[in-house]
């Protein structure tokens, strides 16, 4: 395993802070050039970068890794095109850097705008997802931001083939190098390192499991946005209809289970758990998923045969990432508040009813950073919202929520522009 000292990953942040200053006064058409020239050399440098990824794939194979980690980890072909499709999706998007927040003029004439500009040096710390390290680095490079990427062991040789293919495109353009460093080490002590590097770094934002999340917000000198743990819901109202309660119910749990917005737990009307369940069940069980249930909707996976397991309060807390869902079926309306309330992580709550009052009243009452009427959960992504990426979703109210695009890798700054004026 490889190790840094502070020295070493200091010395990259300085790097990255010079890089900053010539990025944030570039215009957009040099920054979007720069960001096709990674899409090119992407797609260019497919079977490079793919090789690199079987790598890290086998070990996680000989290491028994949980398979919803593989599957983060892996690239092949299709996947590898869709993320230069979305570097592609962020250099059409409008450039935030420069947009007025807000503007006046005051009594005594001076003129004063509030404008977006980069946060600075962004330090991004996350686990097994390669794809993380494009995302980050080309949101970064958009708003302005220098990208400091310190990715896990377990992707090391796609992470380090990813990065260094992004360098070498940029080298022929107007953006710096290291406008995109790789942080060295392997290591905890270089992510130590990173977030004591109060001056160097502006912001850190991890990216990973509740461990790797819970270290870096509890012991890093670096301001952090979090990014949280999804442990979603969806909720089927009295009124629910049976198709569109099996269609959101099943696309939220299985689409792809091993990230953050799929539902890891199922809420059920009692006045409607006898015309929902039976259906829902048949359907869930033809994709292979295990039921952890209560009482009542225990009686229901037995007359549809799909595996279940009564559930405790260990199942509530859960977010599985695997072909599991804890199930409850729920007095009323309040009651599923009242157990999301106790019980979610504030990711993405969904509700699925033909009330628009009920909807109103659920998503006034639910705390979370994205809450869906009719559709599934599986649309807290950056992509699915319009933003081209995102560099992670953020469960936290200061500075930003939910899915976190361009606008959330900004600040601001007031200009304010006078005629010789001075204070009384």
């Amino acid at each position: 395993m490889t190790h840094a000292t502070a020295e070493q990953v200091h010395a990259v942040g300085r790097r990255a802070q010079i890089a900053e200053r010539t990025l944030r006064t570039l215009t957009r058409e040099q920054k979007d050039t720069a960001l096709l020239a990674i899409a090119d050399a992407l797609e260019a440098n497919a079977e490079r970068i793919i090789a690199a990824n079987a790598q890290d794939v086998q070990a996680a194979h000989r290491a028994v890794t949980d398979p919803a980690i593989i599957d983060r980890l892996t690239l092949d072909q299709d996947r590898l095109r869709a993320i230069a499709a979305s570097v592609r999706a962020v250099a059409v998007l409008p450039d935030p850097i420069g947009d007025v927040v807000r503007g006046y003029t005051l009594p005594n004439g001076l003129r004063v705008r509030q404008v977006r500009v980069p946060l600075g040096v962004v330090a991004m710390i996350y686990e097994a997802r390669p794809n993380v390290t494009v995302d980050a680095a080309v949101l970064c490079l958009k708003s302005g931001n220098a990208a400091l990427l310190r990715g896990s062991a377990s992707a090391a040789h796609s992470n380090r083939v990813l990065i260094d293919t992004m360098r070498e495109a940029l080298g022929s353009t107007d953006v710096p190098v290291d406008a995109i460093c790789a942080v060295p080490g392997l290591t905890h002590d270089s992510v130590m390192h990173l977030t004591r590097a109060r001056g160097i770094v502006d912001v850190v934002i991890p990216r990973g499991g509740a461990g790797l999340i819970r270290n870096v917000v509890e012991n890093s000198l670096v301001p952090v946005i979090e990014t949280g743990v999804g442990n979603c819901h969806v909720y089927l109202h009295e009124d629910a209809s049976v198709d569109r309660s099996v269609a959101i119910v099943v696309n939220s749990k299985t689409q792809r289970v091993s990230v953050c917005n799929t539902a890891e737990a199922l809420l059920v009307h009692e006045a409607a758990a006898e015309r929902l369940l039976p259906e829902v069940f048949a359907a869930l069980k033809e994709r292979g998923v295990t039921i952890h249930g209560d009482e009542i909707s225990e009686k229901y996976a037995q007359s549809t045969g799909i595996s279940f397991r009564r559930a405790t309060d260990l199942d509530w807390a859960e977010e599985y990432l695997s072909l599991d869902l804890a199930v409850r079926v729920v007095r009323d309306e309040q009651d599923a508040i009242d157990h999301i309330t106790k019980w979610s992580s504030g990711h993405t709550e969904a509700i699925v009813t033909d009330s628009v009052a009920v909807a109103a009243r659920f998503t006034e009452a639910i705390d979370a950073a994205a809450v869906m009427v009719n559709a599934s959960t599986r649309f807290t992504d950056g992509e699915q919202l319009g933003f081209g990426a995102e560099i992670g979703i953020s469960t936290q109210k200061l500075h930003a929520r939910g899915p976190m695009g361009l606008s959330e890798l900004t600040s601001t700054k007031f200009i304010v522009e006078g005629d010789g004026h001075i204070r009384d």
